[in-house]
């Protein structure tokens, strides 16, 4: 090992120890470099070459991509001046990048009131719990705010664990619910819970999630990807009432109501999965960090299914992609730790914050972006249909709203995944203006902001289509 290259080690161990890939790209392979070589500048070579002496390294984000120095409404725009259509986005920009309202709301809370300390009540931050109340499911209607989505489900499990003097938990493989400690125990990705991060938090069980064109108990589904119902009986639900039975002390099952990856819930699922916990006890904890306000096209993800959780998680798109904040969203009577501290953030009833996120759910409703999430994100569900008929490479195509995927397989009769081709189309695609990431290594998921048109959307495609259509040459 060089010390003077800790790149080589950190490459090193990633190649002597590999990690299966869940939510995000690789980003550690000669095609990236081989682009980067021939679309970065002067400058955004020295941004990358800066970065990756200034931040400590993980999987997944270093080295960076690119540079951007600019982000306005579906756009980001690097230092070379290519400007990309943004479906990733890290699920921030519901609203658009530097939504005009959004930024003159901040500047005026700024003006108004800066900060507030915990211990004292303020008026932003009240408004939002108030409209989070008025908006969210089911009962819920007392929360808790942080800086981030990873604190707000420690948080929620904390609150689980008051609430039924119980300690253990039931989450999902290749789910991801954040990267402290608790979070990540609950997770059910290597990257986040193997090596220097091992061991976690005690009582952590995971099950195998639903994901019907890859059913990890083994049921096969039609051509368009849904179960045969009466075949798999929803074995995938009743794992979860298995589990339960036998696991007493469970506090709370937490879960994505549809997975970032993305997959979509059978039919009944979520309603079998609520039977079982209120028949052993566990409240439901929904985690709508990535799908919350509107990305599905409903307010909340849950909505599609008719299910209420016991405890709601936000964050993400809730500060409108320029400030960070959170929330967890419980019943009344779950009001049970008063005598205890469940966060206490520095920042948890900051003004500014509060005011951004009240401002972007004001914007989602004023200008009907869950009405468009949910026209553009059907149209779009038709294009890739077609796309799936005439392109052998697409095994299967899935989504709701504008939460979308297309995953790649080298034959769709053993739907072998084709991860090279992914990441060709990842590439190809960035050279033609368009930016997403791929997830389990071979499905290509879309996330644009709720601002997007149709005829936005339709362009996006045609640039997937062409690059898919080039196979694997280049």
């Amino acid at each position: 090992m060089n010390p003077a290259r800790p790149e080589l080690a950190w490459r090193n161990s990633r190649e002597s120890h590999p990690v299966s890939q869940s939510e995000s790209d690789t980003n550690l392979t000669d095609r990236r470099a081989d682009w980067q070589n021939k679309h970065l500048d002067a400058r955004g070579r020295d941004l990358l070459e800066r970065d990756a002496r200034a931040f400590l390294h993980q999987s997944v984000s270093t080295p960076c991509l690119n540079a951007i120095v600019k982000a306005e409404g579906i756009w980001i725009e690097d230092t070379a001046g290519r400007r990309y259509m943004d479906f990733h986005g890290n699920n921030v920009h519901h609203i658009g990048y530097g939504h005009p309202r959004l930024k003159r709301a901040i500047a005026e809370q700024m003006d108004e009131l800066s900060f507030a300390p915990r211990r004292y009540a303020c008026e932003a931050a009240l408004a939002l719990a108030e409209k989070l109340a008025a908006i969210a499911p089911g009962r819920l209607e007392k929360m808790l705010f942080t800086t981030g989505g990873s604190d707000a489900v420690e948080v929620a499990v904390k609150l689980a664990r008051a609430a039924t003097g119980r300690f253990k938990t039931l989450s999902f493989w290749d789910a991801f619910h954040g990267a402290g400690f608790g979070a990540a125990s609950l997770s059910g990705e290597a990257l986040f819970r193997a090596g220097p991060a091992a061991p976690l938090m005690a009582g952590a069980q995971h099950v195998a999630p639903f994901g019907c064109y890859r059913c990890p108990y083994g049921h096969p589904c039609d051509e368009s990807g849904k179960p045969f119902l009466d075949r798999c009986h929803l074995a995938c639900a009743d794992m979860v009432d298995y589990v339960l039975s036998r696991e007493s002390d469970v506090a709370a099952v937490i879960c994505e109501p549809a997975r970032a990856v993305p997959y979509l819930p059978p039919a009944g699922y979520w309603q079998s999965v609520r039977a079982a916990c209120d028949l052993h006890g566990a409240l439901l904890i929904f985690d709508e960090i990535p799908t919350g306000l509107g990305k599905t096209g409903r307010m909340f993800a849950c909505e599609h299914d008719d299910v209420a959780p016991d405890i709601l998680v936000l964050g993400k798109a809730l500060g409108g992609g320029i400030l960070p904040i959170a929330a967890v969203i419980a019943r009344a009577d779950l009001d049970v730790g008063g005598h205890w501290a469940f966060g206490h953030y520095t920042h948890e009833k900051n003004p500014v914050t509060a005011r951004a996120a009240l401002t972007t759910i004001k914007i989602i409703e004023d200008e009907g972006l869950v009405d468009n999430a949910a026209k553009v994100g059907a149209a779009a569900l038709e294009r890739l249909d077609v796309m799936k008929r005439n392109l052998s490479a697409i095994g299967d195509v899935r989504g709701r709203g504008l939460l979308l995927g297309i995953e790649l397989v080298k034959s769709r009769d053993t739907k072998e995944p084709d991860a090279e081709l992914a990441e060709l189309v990842l590439y190809r695609a960035l050279d033609r203006g368009l930016s997403f990431k791929t997830t389990m290594g071979n499905v290509l998921t879309l996330t644009p902001p709720l601002t997007i048109t149709r005829e936005e959307m339709m362009r996006a495609l045609d640039i997937v289509e062409e690059a898919i259509a080039g196979g694997h040459e280049g």
